[in-house]
């Protein structure tokens, strides 16, 4: 019998839609779906085949999630591994992938559009503001999970960067006291809660004031740490669009068109 196929595939942050069409075509033709279901909406899964077997892999340890991937694709299953955001962030596929590897099983990673991208455009917000900054930190505090050495939030904020901290909300007061070390305590600072959920949240302030405004909403889980100049209100203009700036596809408006096609 043919072997089935793995796919891991992004959910999206949360709205159904913002699936790609790629992720939503194989989950609608999976025959088993393990989905991480502490984080990604139900819903995505509305379309999936009656007959389709489904886990939530928040109640799975690795191995119970291999032996289920393993023994669905020998019998020429496909198998939908759905991962919330995007898979290659946080989402911990290198282990699962190492392991069907090491038991030949086929496997396809199908990208998702990631929950810091939802957080950008509920907000209205670019990340890589001309004369503000062109560089995106992703990452964590420090937890259970250790960051390796270099990487705690206190150095990455000396670079000022935009900073987006996942999986860190419930330890907002040692994130901010982190965060001074290199950004001033008027830096602007978001926390957004579920963005594109239906029930999203938006929490607005600077880093003097962020941890009190959080504590007060109750939040704690499924939000992100948005701080950066990025978020207020100074920016510069583009180069891109700029009359006096030249590039392959456009000449500047001094400058004689020629014949090109």
């Amino acid at each position: 019998m043919k072997l089935g196929k793995v796919y891991f595939v992004g959910a999206g942050p949360g709205d159904p839609e913002l699936i790609t069409v790629k992720g939503k075509k194989i989950i609608e033709q999976a025959d088993v779906i393990v989905y991480a279901g502490s984080l990604v909406n139900p819903s995505v899964l509305a379309d999936r085949k009656p007959a389709s077997i489904v886990y939530n892999s928040a109640h799975m340890t690795l191995e119970e999630i291999i032996l289920v991937m393993e023994q669905a694709v020998k019998k020429g299953s496909v198998v939908a591994r759905v991962h919330t955001g995007d898979p290659s962030i946080f989402g911990a596929i290198r282990e699962q992938i190492e392991c069907l590897r090491e038991r030949g099983i086929p496997f396809e990673v199908v990208p998702g559009v990631s929950s810091f991208l939802g957080a950008a455009a509920v907000m209205n917000l670019e990340y890589t503001v001309p004369g503000v900054s062109q560089t995106v930190i992703l990452t964590r505090k420090e937890g259970r999970t250790p960051v390796p050495p270099g990487q705690s939030l206190a150095e990455l904020a000396t670079h000022r960067a935009s900073t987006v901290i996942f999986l860190s909300t419930a330890m907002i007061d040692e994130v901010v006291q982190e965060l001074t070390k290199g950004y001033p305590l008027s830096t602007p600072a978001a926390v957004v809660y579920r963005a594109t959920w239906q029930d999203e949240l938006i929490i607005r302030g600077t880093l003097a004031d962020i941890a009190t405004r959080v504590a007060d909403s109750g939040i704690e889980k499924t939000a992100l740490i948005l701080v950066g100049d990025f978020l207020g209100d100074y920016y510069g203009r583009s180069e891109l669009y700029h009359p006096g700036f030249t590039h392959g596809f456009r000449r500047s408006k001094s400058t004689p068109e020629g014949n090109e096609a």
